[in-house]
């Protein structure tokens, strides 16, 4: 194993806080320091800010790891792990910060631990720059336990922005190694539905996104529901889950200020057409969010004469999924070739330890 830190260039591609967060997250799994410079220095306001500050915390804590740079707008950052610890944690996001991109930062760690971990997260559950829990708990978790651990996800409450406040909790139960994952097809179609979610707004909000969807997709009455959910704050978001033999998919739009509940509901039915008319069993977000346990399991079978497929087709890459992959790359030293369609944009993506 090589000992020397590792350093990234948090300017490199999209120059967000993924790369702080995934860089954090290899590091707790390989046991490798890192040292991570100009932290989102692609972003208006570059640095750490409060949520990120709370990822690189939980994985300090998580990790007990040595870090330095930890501070409101820091540009810089060097963080060494020691070993995993498994058992209880809370972590808290002020205000609406998103508690599931805390999750991206120490859950990879958690999943190759050596015993059950139990995680309670409070902040941010349904913003617009995260996944809402609901894609974590009904389109991302479902893959991850295929690869090996075993992981339950529960919510308590919503979080919407800017008010924040939701809470949600998983249960862990790890594995040795993360295995490997074949999903080029849909396969049969299994179901589909809608929520529309609000908190603490007029009904007639719902109503409006509701009859705009039923009319723009042609579903029937009983596959789009409006619920009212606890939150501490105003918010509401549509959730579309479209559901097939090999992969359920979860697309979301959110409500935003000043913005129509026309306009919210016709941007979920754009998502949606698009997926369903791509033929791929894997949409844009879940993509990004499949590279790094996959890049994870190649790393682990490195000295492995046995290699697992790891492999899966999706729509035309993000600059988010391939700065996510020159990351994987330069970090764990694993091969990630991305072949293009002969006769559309869609890609094939395949990760192999070497």
């Amino acid at each position: 194993m090589n000992h020397e830190p590792i350093i990234i260039d948090g300017s490199q591609g999209e120059g967000g806080g993924q790369i702080l967060r995934s860089s954090l997250a290899l590091a707790l799994v390989t046991g490798r320091g890192v040292e991570i410079r100009n932290i989102r220095a692609g972003r208006k306001k570059p640095g750490l800010m409060r949520q990120h500050l709370t990822a690189v915390q939980a994985a300090t804590e998580i990790g007990e790891a040595q870090v330095t740079g930890v501070q409101i707008g820091g540009e810089h950052l060097t963080f060494q792990p020691g070993k995993v610890r498994t058992g209880k944690y809370r972590f808290g996001v002020g205000s609406a910060g998103s508690a599931t991109l805390i999750l991206q930062t120490i859950l990879p760690a958690l999943l190759v631990a050596e015993e059950e971990s139990s995680v309670e997260l409070e902040g941010g559950t349904h913003n617009p720059w995260a996944p809402p829990f609901d894609f974590l708990e009904r389109a991302y978790l479902p893959l991850v336990n295929r690869m090996g651990p075993k992981v339950h996800g529960s919510i308590e409450r919503y979080g919407f922005y800017p008010a924040g406040g939701g809470k949600f909790r998983l249960e862990i139960t790890p594995c040795e190694r993360l295995q490997g994952l074949k999903l080029l097809e849909r396969g049969e179609s299994s179901g589909r539905g809608m929520r529309i979610l609000t908190a603490n707004l007029p009904e007639h909000i719902a109503e409006r996104e509701k009859k705009r969807i039923e009319k723009r997709l042609n579903w029937d009455e009983n596959e789009v529901v409006i619920e009212s959910v606890p939150s501490q704050g105003p918010g509401n978001v549509i959730l579309a889950e479209i559901r097939s033999s090999h992969v359920t998919e979860v697309f979301a739009s959110f409500g935003r200020h000043e913005v129509s509940a026309e306009t919210v509901a016709g941007e979920l039915v754009d998502q949606v057409r698009e997926y369903l008319a791509a033929g791929v069993p894997v949409g844009p977000y879940l993509a990004d969010q499949l590279l790094l346990p996959l890049g994870i399991g190649a790393w682990q079978e490195r000295e492995s004469l046995q290699q697992s497929i790891r492999t899966f087709r999706t729509s035309a890459l993000t600059r988010h999924s391939l700065t996510h992959i020159e990351l994987l790359k330069s970090f764990l030293g694993i091969g990630i070739e991305v072949v293009q369609d002969e006769e559309s944009r869609n890609v094939t993506v395949s990760i192999t330890s070497r």
